[in-house]
């Protein structure tokens, strides 16, 4: 059995490299060549479908996952999709189909949406992420994990190395 301090699990901070494809295989991300990704366990850095396969591994495996849209970036919803006029937006910022954005929510809270595509007059964003809908398929290496810190766990995220930093 692993010694728990090296097992996936609530407020470790996990460093992994991933391969990220669609379902007709074609390679939509990855790490490899760069740092891996580092996320904190429970805190829902990464998508709830791959921490739940991610609990219990140790540093060294290697696994594909599988994770439905639910447990991904959810389902599309038809009715996300809206159009703004450009005046909307900034004059100087040149607004291109992928870019992401945050917009207020009718409620106050602030929304991410994306650019699905530019008019002379007209913006179209949809507040789906752009993998909603998707079924992902990731190929994961773990080659790091410690104990979070009280402020890491605190924040939710990450600090250092690796990390983020926003102090």
């Amino acid at each position: 059995m692993a010694n728990s301090k090296n097992v996936v699990g609530a407020n470790k901070v996990v460093g992994f490299h991933y391969t990220l494809m669609n379902s007709k295989g074609a390679q939509l991300e990855s790490s490899h060549g760069g740092e891996p990704m580092m996320y904190l366990h429970g805190a829902e850095n990464i998508v709830p479908g791959l921490e739940r396969q991610m609990e219990g591994k140790t540093i060294g495996d290697k696994f594909d996952a599988q994770i439905a849209p639910e447990d991904g970036y959810g389902v599309r919803d038809a009715r996300a999709s809206q159009s703004v006029p450009r005046n909307s937006f900034p004059a100087d910022i040149e607004i291109e189909v992928g870019a992401q954005f945050t917009a207020e929510a009718p409620d106050g809270s602030i929304m991410p949406v994306w650019v699905t595509a530019v008019d002379k007059d007209t913006v179209h964003i949809d507040r789906n992420h752009p993998l909603a809908g998707e079924t992902l398929h990731f190929k994961i290496e773990l080659v790091s994990i410690r104990d979070a810190s009280k402020e890491e766990v605190a924040h939710g995220h990450p600090h250092g190395p690796g990390g983020h930093h926003h102090h």
